[in-house]
């Protein structure tokens, strides 16, 4: 995740830049349930309104709770299919609070109503996350299902009221790129909290429709309104929260913003960023799935490093005899292309290995959702479009 926020607070606040600090253990999202409601164009879990067998029982998680809790895991995002379909959500979630952790909800927003809102508001979560595809016609086309988008918008209304700190989460496609600017003014008219943006990474039904992702000129433009949007609602005093995942490159093209709007400050935040270092999948986000899978993060669902009902996470996540965690807490990590010769691999760690592994079978092939040209991250060799081409498999425990 790409702190915009916290990054453009320095322009005006600078702080000094230490040693890189890793959280004593990995953030955690975990696909609780895989039901969902809903059937979205880009859902990367492949959820589907019906039960699948096999789904961690109540004193299954709990076990795994207890274990995350003494390997230091700081936070846990609970997220399905849709979460609030498991009837057991409220117990978890009281527990996860009870434990410590910082517990986030990650909901599509549908569920969320007078009949339940009370039952939210009192777990005391950190953190709701509602999905919009877009305003009402997109989002409704996104999700297929008719009045989604006002269902999603009364659920977020009801958070909000009740004090619970709220935000959009957006995946920006090329088919809702043109959506972006009228969810910013959503977020600014109904006084919500965050608004993350997330990039379509190749998994799931991402993966089937990546023909559909947007163009990296469409890329550019929706990370300078977002910087732009951040930058003028901090100098008015809002300074709400505006992050990014899925594309580390976002930090590189921060960067690249700041040399033209403050070239002052270029220097302090290139070290800031060097210090942020990138991609974190493997080291410092994890992913559990329905079934107690354990993932590098939610976009390796075809990679499993092993289960939670046969072995405690904490003895999985360490575990470098798996090749592709190897690869993945290598520092500096060994990847080829034009990541391998970016003058910028120390702030963004060569990005999301998935979508090279999705296109090519290599995890350590280059990033082919980068946006940047080859001139603004110093790489001077002719480089072809990225193609597919044969690879010997990693021998991962679970590769499916």
């Amino acid at each position: 995740m790409f702190r915009i926020s916290q990054y453009l607070q320095e322009l005006a606040h600078p702080t000094a830049t230490g040693p890189k600090r890793n959280p004593p253990g990995p953030v955690v999202i975990w696909n609780l349930v895989r039901r969902c409601n809903l059937t979205c164009k880009h859902c990367y879990s492949i959820s589907a309104d019906k039960d699948f067998p096999g789904e961690l029982s109540t004193q299954e998680v709990f076990t795994v709770m207890d274990d995350l809790k003494r390997f230091r895991v700081p936070v846990l995002i609970l997220s399905g299919g849709e979460p609030l379909l498991r009837p057991d959500i409220y117990d978890i979630a009281r527990r996860a609070k009870d434990m410590g952790f910082y517990v986030g909800l990650s909901s599509n927003g549908t569920l969320i109503d007078e009949s339940n809102i009370d039952r939210i508001a009192a777990i005391g979560f950190d953190y709701v996350g509602v999905s919009l595809d877009g305003i009402e016609e997109t989002h409704d086309r996104f999700r297929r299902m008719a009045g989604a988008y006002d269902a999603s918008l009364h659920g977020i209304r009801l958070c909000r009221d009740r004090g619970i700190k709220v935000g959009i989460r957006f995946t920006l496609t090329q088919d809702n790129a043109r959506d972006l600017p009228g969810l910013l003014q959503l977020m600014d008219d109904e006084r919500l909290d965050k608004f993350y943006l997330s990039h379509l990474n190749y998994a799931g039904r991402g993966n089937r429709n990546r023909k559909d992702d947007v163009v990296h000129q469409a890329t550019r433009q929706a990370m300078d309104l977002l910087f732009d949007t951040c930058w003028r609602g901090q100098q008015e005093g809002k300074h709400k929260e505006f992050v990014t995942g899925n594309n580390d490159a976002d930090g590189v093209y921060l960067l690249l913003w700041v040399r033209k709007h403050f070239p002052e400050m270029e220097a302090h935040m290139r070290a800031k960023l060097a210090q942020w270092g990138g991609n974190s999948s493997g080291v410092n986000i994890a992913n559990i799935d329905n079934l107690g899978n354990v993932h590098p993060d939610t976009f390796w669902w075809n990679y499993t490093l092993g289960n939670v009902k046969a072995r405690p996470f904490s003895d999985i996540w360490p575990d470098t005899s798996d090749p592709l965690m190897a690869g993945l807490k290598a520092s500096p990590r060994q990847v080829r292309g034009r990541c391998g010769e970016c003058a910028y691999f120390d702030i963004c760690g060569g990005n999301t290995r998935v979508r090279a592994y999705q296109l090519t079978g290599d995890p350590w092939q280059e990033d082919p959702a980068c946006y940047l040209a080859d001139d603004e991250i110093g790489v001077t060799a002719s480089h072809e479009r990225l193609t597919v081409t044969p690879y010997v498999p990693l021998r991962g425990v679970g590769r499916q």
